[in-house]
């Protein structure tokens, strides 16, 4: 048995570099001359980035006069603005009548997909698949770059524990060993091997930090936590997008440590450039600069200084670098360095996209032809839809239907085009979406399908309004509920099955989407408990950007399939899962409450001095008198047409030296009828440490295909930094002693062994 003691004599096993140095890129020669012409007013122009208004919009504000500025040398870069001749004019505008002609960069929210969508970002995730999600970011810079964007304000990579929070949806879920690998993979996929290539374009790290974390899952709330949380939980994914070498990171809306993170020097310096070397540009979120005046920061003019003086370098939207850094300067509040390092970061970011050596680079008008909604593209969004897909629950086997069943496909959802692309799909054209409905008839012709729309998503037009922002969302139907209900109760009579598409719609999640109540809305329960009563067989297809309350669903005699909002080949995929093309495989990347007050509640959380009892009720010890502590889904939960059994778990070593990797195997069966695929996951505990560990957490994972009565022996590594965290002194470490790991096919895994590291 390790002692804490022990811990602390073992010097030699701290990280050597805590402090992560990346290797520093020479000065470009082209940047520095250029650099030297610059005016004071020339340089600060670089730093402020617009929006013409053309685009979905995150906040109030609107850019004016956006063409004079650019004339005028005021403007480093556009967004929400695209197409090949809509760039090259406003490259035009740039080059030609501007004294040095720099080019623009041109920014986009590509989240999920440019004009080819993919399910959203928590669905991606819940594919575990880190070729496919590559692809879509290869896919969806493929596309936005043939409609002149170069620069993506993507990926998000904050972890999210609280569901109420609507930006979960955009995010990997609950998990920092997950989400670090998602980042890489996005990271990846949107750059690639060349920023030169027309295909490739920046990616953002966002949103810089612990968004995630907001208060109440409240957007654009406060956050609070310790420096080890954060290192340990909360910054893992942001660090290896920036090792994945993401050239632009994103300021995010909420403090830290009491200071706004668009103005914070400990964040933006001291964490990001100092410790993790990264020499990119930062760019504040939108409007985040002046949001900092309402935190309680001081006027425009003191919130900008602050915020350049802490390490941002670009000011979206608000305009306070171009309207104050003179001034700041000439009082001595802010150096000219200061601005020409973030000037210097900017430019650079231009040269390496190639922009001078041709700034229309990314006007070809033949390319959104060539590029933009493919075949090749649209399959592998239908690929990656079917794949996110996550079965929570097969009463008495009713999934998969044969293809000549008799259907009564209902629901608000089963016809919604505006709700197949999901929140964040600016850049996608809802109209071009694949209907459930469609998809059906596309995958089963020969099915006898009837349709109902059953009832509204919500009855509540007051909510509906709030909800149908960007366009209908939530049509309100002017039949009375009554007359839906009774339609679609006459339609499930006559039918073998009924198959109800219920949920949230798009924008019941997402930026700006924060719920209390996260269960499914009052109209749609009423119409799944009649539709219980007819004692057809039920299949729930379940839309939502978070995890939901479904304690009462799960208690119902009905299947349910919960496939996000799919993106644009929506009902081609769920017609592929629902009639046994494909057999689902996704598994759930956060977890899902049985109730709001249990929030948050994720897998990898600690254990108390007063832990539950495994069984009965036990007065003083830490549980609820109303609920049990375990979440209703737990993270990695998904079942499949077809069941595995994980047999034999062994380690190549019971023992390890500091340094050293472990190898560890396990033997998993498709003792099913169904070939499929399962997501085989590796969880370790470490037994005693210098600070409270987690009861576990992931560390590895592999998603293997498995023909029916097949075996596979699985082997997964943990490799040294598996073993490490970050203790309190924020030094990078692995500790001696005992570990235990846990291998199956979700965070309750059972099957067990230990090893020791000397």
């Amino acid at each position: 048995m390790k002692s804490i003691r022990s811990r602390f004599l073992i010097i030699g096993l701290l990280c050597l570099a805590t402090t992560v140095f990346a290797q520093k890129r020479q000065a470009i020669p082209e940047v520095e001359a250029l650099l030297k012409k610059m005016t004071l007013e020339e340089k600060i122009g670089q730093l402020n980035l617009l929006t013409p208004g053309g685009g979905v919009a995150t906040g109030s504000v609107v850019s004016k006069n956006v063409e004079d500025k650019i004339k005028s040398g005021n403007v480093g870069g556009l967004f929400g603005v695209a197409g090949p001749e809509k760039i090259r004019q406003a490259q035009e505008l740039a080059v030609k009548n501007t004294r040095l002609g720099i080019p623009l960069l041109i920014g986009s929210d590509v989240i999920h997909g440019y004009k080819t969508t993919f399910p959203i970002p928590l669905g991606l995730s819940s594919s575990w698949d880190m070729e496919l999600i590559k692809k879509t970011a290869q896919i969806a810079a493929q596309e936005a770059t043939a409609d002149g964007i170069n620069w993506n304000f993507s990926p998000m990579v904050d972890i999210a524990r609280d569901p109420r929070w609507g930006r979960i949806a955009e995010g990997a879920g609950e998990d920092p060993y997950l989400g670090s690998q998602i980042a890489k993979a996005m990271v990846q996929g949107y750059q690639q091997e060349d920023l030169t290539a027309e295909n490739t374009m920046i990616a953002t790290v966002k949103h810089f930090a612990l968004y995630g974390a907001s208060e109440g899952g409240r957007d654009y709330n406060t956050t609070d936590m310790s420096r080890v949380k954060m290192f340990n939980e909360y910054l893992p994914p942001y660090k290896a997008a920036i090792e994945a070498g993401a050239e632009s990171v994103m300021s995010s809306f909420n403090d830290v440590d009491g200071v706004p993170a668009s103005g914070n020097k400990w964040l933006l310096t001291t964490l990001l450039r100092d410790r993790w070397g990264f020499d990119g540009f930062v760019v504040s979120d939108y409007t985040s600069v002046n949001e900092m005046i309402a935190h309680g920061m001081g006027d425009l003019q003191a919130v900008s200084a602050l915020s350049i003086n802490a390490g941002l370098d670009m000011d979206m939207v608000g305009e306070g670098f171009l309207t104050t850094l003179k001034k700041s300067v000439e009082e001595g509040k802010v150096t000219e360095e200061t601005i020409t390092q973030a000037c210097r970061r900017i430019l650079e970011a231009k040269y390496r996209l190639g922009l001078f050596e041709d700034p229309y680079k990314y006007s070809d008008s033949k390319r959104p032809q060539r590029d933009i909604l493919t075949d090749a593209n649209k399959t592998i969004a239908r690929e990656a839809a079917r794949k996110s897909f996550v079965l929570l629950k097969n009463e008495n086997n009713t999934l998969p239907l044969a293809k000549n069943a008799k259907i009564a496909l209902v629901g608000p959802l089963a016809d919604s085009k505006n709700n197949m692309l999901g929140t964040w799909a600016p850049t996608g054209n809802p109209q071009l979406s694949v209907s459930i409905l469609t998809g059906f008839k596309n995958v089963a012709p020969q099915a006898e399908v009837t349709y109902a729309k059953g009832t509204n998503i919500s009855n509540d037009s007051a909510f509906a309004k709030k909800v149908n922002v960007f366009g209908p969302r939530i049509e309100i139907s002017e039949e009375s509920p009554e007359s839906l209900l009774a339609e679609t109760l006459l339609a499930a009579k006559n039918a073998d099955v009924v198959v109800a598409v219920v949920g949230e719609a798009t924008e019941m999640s997402g930026e700006a989407g924060s719920r209390t109540d996260i269960s499914i809305p009052d109209s749609q329960k009423q119409l799944i408990r009649e539709l219980v009563k007819t004692g057809k067989p039920v299949v729930l297809v379940l839309m939502s950007g978070r995890p939901l309350v479904i304690t009462e669903e799960m208690d119902l005699p009905v299947s349910i399939l919960q496939v996000w909002h799919p993106g644009i080949e929506a009902g081609n995929a769920v017609a592929d899962v629902v009639f046994g093309d494909y057999n689902p495989s996704g598994k759930l990347t956060a977890s899902w409450p049985r109730n709001v007050g249990q929030i948050p509640v994720y897998h990898s959380m600690k254990n108390t001095g007063r832990p539950a009892p495994s069984a009965e009720f036990e007065k003083f010890k830490s549980q609820y008198l109303d609920s049990p502590n375990a979440p209703l889904l737990p993270f990695g939960y998904g079942l499949s047409y077809t069941s595995f059994e994980y047999g034999k778990l062994s380690l190549a070593k019971k023992e390890i030296n500091p340094g050293e990797s472990l190898e560890v195997q396990v033997d998993v069966t498709n003792t099913g009828d169904h070939d499929g695929e399962e997501v085989v996951q590796l969880y370790l505990h470490d037994v005693i440490r210098s600070i409270t560990p987690p009861v576990r957490t992931l560390k590895g994972f592999e998603k293997v295909f498995l023909k029916k009565g097949e075996t596979k022996t699985v082997t997964l590594t943990l490799e040294p930094d598996d073993l490490k965290f970050y203790n309190g002194a924020l030094e990078f470490v692995a500790e001696p002693g005992e570990f235990e790991i846990f291998v199956g096919g979700n965070s309750n895994a059972s099957l067990k062994e230990t090893f020791t590291l000397n």
